[in-house]
């Protein structure tokens, strides 16, 4: 089993427990999501709690099963899964969507951002990929495959610049490492701070920077050459 963290109320510090992540699979190709979904059931830390062909039946889904995770498909009928990202996560802030497609390019990814969700999954990316994704937005990564990184990086310099938003060296370092898809917890441990300082730099980012996630912010700090995306440290 993957390894997760609670807070200890008595003691106010964080315990490392055994996890197991909760995914619901939504996509209107009942075929893939079913593959999808056996194997995941097949790892010992995740669990595929169940499939909705569309973003309705999703809501409801949702609000019953409860997942920890969402895999989203990208375009479905009568409503897309951006959208459908942006009512599961403003009903539920705890919630992290992952959206699938075959194509994601700027006009996605600022719109997934907005929405809320954690990143984004290629369909044709392998069985492996998608697993490591799903544990490491369990963690709080941001997920972004490589192939659509490197194509908004490239043509991130076709934005108009915004205003400065006031980040400090040390936010614009968080934001860095966060847009090489590393989680909170282990930038806190990379730049020497606590798991809780760490956090409080994230929402300082994400209020001056105007953002509803990490995704979102950055998508706006890409386009206005705050930072550069795609490679790791």
């Amino acid at each position: 089993m993957s390894i997760g963290a609670v807070m200890d109320h008595d003691t106010d510090v964080e315990v490392e427990v055994e996890v197991i992540t909760r995914v619901l699979v939504v996509d209107d190709h009942r075929t893939f999501a079913e593959l999808l979904g056996r194997a995941l059931d097949a790892e010992a830390d995740l669990s595929c709690v169940g499939y909705a062909p569309n973003a309705a039946e999703a809501h409801e889904m949702v609000k019953v099963l409860k997942p920890d995770i969402v895999l989203m498909d990208l375009e479905m009928p009568e409503q897309d899964g951006i959208s459908a990202t942006a009512e599961m996560t403003k009903a539920h802030p705890n919630l992290k969507v992952l959206i699938l497609t075959a194509h994601a390019g700027e006009r996605e990814m600022a719109r997934a951002g907005a929405a809320g969700a954690s990143g984004f999954l290629a369909k044709d990316g392998s069985l492996t990929d998608v697993l490591e994704a799903l544990r490491n937005a369990r963690r709080g990564s941001l997920i972004l495959p490589p192939s659509v990184v490197a194509g908004f990086a490239s043509r991130s310099t076709n934005w108009e610049p915004a205003a400065d938003p006031g980040l400090t060296p040390r936010e614009l370092e968080v934001l860095q490492l966060l847009g090489q898809g590393l989680d909170p917890r282990t930038i806190s441990k990379q730049i020497g701070v606590s798991l809780h300082t760490c956090r409080g730099y994230v929402k300082s980012i994400l209020a001056k920077l105007d953002a509803h996630s990490q995704l979102e912010a950055v998508v706006v700090a890409t386009r206005n050459g705050l930072i550069s995306v795609g490679d790791r440290p």
